[in-house]
């Protein structure tokens, strides 16, 4: 059954009494194939298939090094921590999460302008887009927590409002990515279907969640009948490679055990044809530092 929220129909129910999958609504690619932009034919079709793209080398090594650098900048920064847009592991209160980066840091805001960056999100999106969230993710060695199986539009529909999967998320490694310092893992395929998560959503969720999901992760079950159905990869690579994904890709990662720390740049792209509403299944807005309502395309 479909609700509406300020006259949009919901599409895709979640965070009621049971766990349901429906099947995609929304194409994966919106651009026309025959568009000019900087992803080709090839690997437009295997973003269809998948839900990723990854890339070697999407910024240089004297980049990684500037961005490396800015990164620390941040996290030793005794203002950005105290800031309500950082957020701290729960055991070792290091920094985890920086949020809005490309508002804090113009180092980071002209990465998001970048054409080889932006260009990429409006060619697969079909139109100009604006940032619904950035961050730096900080995984230092020795114990830094991952971050449990879910998908990102389950979330930003639910308590962003987001109508459509017309969202796109680049992730961009500022260290080496080995199969063992807790790398990105995707279910190849599952963005093909969404799994609305059982249970409501307290007020004020995301402020337990930035540390550890509850509401809206979905159940074993439903993980391991779409972990049979599509398996699991794990992405590793360089420091300057990347990795584009569907906003409703199942994926998490892994805590870091290892000395190895693993650090990246995380831009999330939405159609500026797909803006926020009201949230689909959510008593209250999450704040704009999470999920944009300033829409503005990215020039």
């Amino acid at each position: 059954m479909t609700t509406t929220t300020t006259n949009v129909t919901d599409l895709y129910p979640t965070r009621g009494a049971t766990e349901v999958a429906t099947p995609r609504q929304d194409p994966v690619v919106w651009g026309s194939p025959d568009a000019p932009g900087p992803v080709s034919a090839g690997d437009l079709q295997a973003l269809d298939r998948d839900g990723f793209l990854a890339i070697d080398q999407l910024i240089t090594p004297d980049e990684v090094g500037e961005y490396q650098r800015e990164l620390e900048r941040l996290t030793t920064d005794p203002a950005i921590r105290a800031d309500e847009r950082s957020i701290v592991e729960p055991q070792s209160k290091e920094i985890r999460s920086v949020f809005e980066v490309h508002k804090i840091s113009e180092v980071f805001a002209k990465l998001v302008r970048d054409e080889r960056v932006v260009g990429r999100a409006r060619q697969i999106l079909g139109s100009d887009v604006y940032v619904h969230q950035s961050r730096i993710n900080v995984k230092p060695g020795f114990g830094a927590s991952g971050f449990y199986w879910h998908s990102d539009f389950e979330t930003w529909h639910a308590e962003d409002g987001l109508p459509n999967m017309r969202t796109i998320s680049v992730s961009i490694a500022l260290t080496e990515n080995y199969d063992t310092n807790g790398g990105l893992m995707i279910m190849p395929g599952s963005h093909k279907t969404f799994l609305g998560c059982a249970g409501a959503t307290p007020k004020d969720n995301y402020k337990k969640s930035l540390q550890m999901q509850d509401a809206g992760t979905p159940s074993d079950e439903g993980l391991t009948k779409m972990a049979s159905e599509y398996g699991i990869k794990l992405f590793t690579g360089k420091a300057g490679s990347a990795t584009w994904f569907d906003c409703n890709c199942m994926h998490g990662s892994g805590d870091n055990i290892t000395p190895f720390p693993r650090s990246n740049v995380f831009i999330v792209f939405n159609s500026v044809e797909n803006t926020a509403v009201e949230p689909f299944a959510a008593p209250i807005r999450r704040p704009e530092f999470i999920g944009a309502r300033d829409f503005t395309p990215v020039k």
